[in-house]
């Protein structure tokens, strides 16, 4: 297996760092991950917020956002976005890469109905660490069913 997932979020700074994170970690061989933002600027850090959740579940992370390319599209194999409108916006820019993108719900469990992962940003501790969960457990689905 040799798969290169791309996780998508809108400013790079909350879900997709968390998720990139999440899954490097897991030290999976023939996974290889990176995050980017449709709407991110170049080189912010996580939240403050996201760090720490990633630091209370001993998750190693060192993350500077970045925005959406042509040349990830391409590297990717695999496109997890957070959200419909993330992949909405994927398949119109870049229709050629329609084959590759899902929601990370229907990617982890072909999920019917709210197919979003709720966005933390600006939102207490307590909601970031609901989302660092709720990923959790959708990359824990998303790593069986790719194998």
């Amino acid at each position: 297996m040799n798969l290169n997932i791309l996780f998508i979020c809108t400013g790079n700074t909350c879900r997709s760092p968390m998720a990139e994170a999440i899954l490097k970690n897991k030290g999976i061989k023939g996974i290889s991950v990176r995050s980017a933002g449709i709407f991110a600027m170049d080189g912010q850090h996580a939240s403050i917020q996201t760090q720490q959740v990633l630091d209370e579940n001993s998750i190693k992370h060192n993350h500077v956002s970045k925005k959406l390319s042509v040349e990830d599209i391409e590297w990717a194999t695999k496109i997890i976005t957070m959200t419909m409108d993330h992949k909405r916006f994927i398949l119109d820019t870049y229709p050629s890469a329609s084959e590759k993108v899902f929601t990370l719900k229907e990617a982890a469990n072909g999920h019917l109905g709210d197919m979003d992962v709720m966005d933390p940003f600006g939102g207490s501790i307590e909601v970031y660490r609901k989302t660092y969960n709720e990923l959790t457990k959708l990359i824990e689905n998303l790593i069986m069913n790719d194998q």
